[in-house]
């Protein structure tokens, strides 16, 4: 058994294998580090491009496009290791990025999940959307993130360079602990695509560990280049999950109060868009919340399941307040001007 397996899931990416994989061959020279580029049924010539350009990956090739969440599940059924890096093909690394964290874990069992600190690659000095110095869920199950808060987004001075429990780390760049992986269920496949990380660490949070950022690693990231940020699909997809994830962990007695709000909530955006005759945008988020009642026979088994190894629903990382009427009424537009 390997102690860390860095994973690239890759889908159609041929593009950034090809720029950013470089990197990461460079920088991943800790010992026992096995590197693995899991192909998630391509249609490019991206499996033939790696077995020319880079013999030495250990490639697994998986037979449909399974979306990123069931790609790494089966990618990670086939790999033995202590650690397992989940890492975007849009990623390049730096010099040391895994040796701070994997140290960290190494002498702290209680972090079941860590990342780094996450810039920009197109701008080094920014912090980057998906991830930026950790991440956070306010009452409503609304992400944010230091150095990120809808769409304000800060520039890296240092401001959080110190080393803090987290709610979610970003599977831009995740490091999880392979045996706890397993233990929760892996990522959930229903979601496909788009805050499955973050069910995962609330599901690790619930059951009594932690996530940790660490500022002592630090990766660039392109972001949106699998679906961009004006796509319908990302918008179902962020609608739906985001009550998928609700529903699975919040504590029974909050449960019907928070799907109610974000029902009424979801429905004003809805109308926001159709206001703008932005159809398919509203139809969207119409088609999420629809496929999200279906299914709740379904996910009720999940929670059920997940309840027999849940200890802990109260976390000091989940925002007590609305992060959405902070930032447009408040104008509280940075993370260090909230006060948990």
């Amino acid at each position: 058994m390997d102690k860390v397996a860095v994973v690239i899931l890759n889908w159609n990416g041929k593009k950034y294998l090809e720029k950013y994989l470089p990197s990461v061959l460079l920088h991943s020279n800790l010992s026992e580090v096995k590197i693995y580029v899991a192909d998630n049924g391509s249609t490019d010539d991206s499996v033939s491009f790696l077995k020319t350009n880079f013999p030495t990956i250990n490639i697994i090739c998986i037979d449909a496009n399974y979306g990123f969440a069931e790609g790494y599940n089966k990618a990670l059924n086939k790999i033995e290791a202590k650690y397992f890096v989940l890492l975007n093909s849009d990623v390049e690394v730096t010099a040391q990025w895994l040796e701070p964290i994997i140290k960290k874990m190494d002498i702290d069992s209680t972090i079941a999940a860590c990342m780094p600190k996450i810039l920009s690659y197109h701008d080094k000095k920014m912090f980057e959307y998906a991830g930026a110095a950790g991440g956070f869920i306010d009452k409503l199950g609304y992400p944010f993130c230091r150095g990120r808060i809808i769409n304000q987004i800060e520039e890296d001075l240092g401001q959080y360079n110190d080393e803090i429990d987290i709610f979610w780390a970003t599977g831009a760049c995740m490091f999880v602990r392979a045996d706890l992986y397993k233990k929760a269920g892996g990522l959930d496949g229903d979601f496909f695509a788009h805050m499955e990380e973050i069910d995962l660490c609330w599901r690790f949070k619930n059951m009594g560990y932690r996530i940790v950022y660490n500022p002592h690693s630090v990766v660039y990231h392109v972001g949106g280049g699998t679906l961009p940020n004006n796509n319908p699909k990302k918008i179902y997809l962020n609608y739906r999950n985001n009550l998928f994830l609700l529903y699975k962990n919040l504590p029974t007695s909050k449960i019907v109060p928070t799907i109610f709000t974000r029902m009424v909530l979801d429905g004003l955006s809805a109308l926001a868009y159709l206001s703008k005759f932005s159809f398919s945008f509203f139809w969207a988020v119409i088609k999420a919340h629809l496929d999200f009642y279906i299914s709740i026979g379904h996910s009720r088994k999940k929670r059920q399941q997940n309840k027999l190894v849940f200890i802990n629903y109260n976390h000091l990382e989940i925002y007590k307040k609305s992060i959405v009427y902070q930032f447009f009424i408040n104008k509280l537009k940075t993370f260090d001007k909230l006060k948990f």
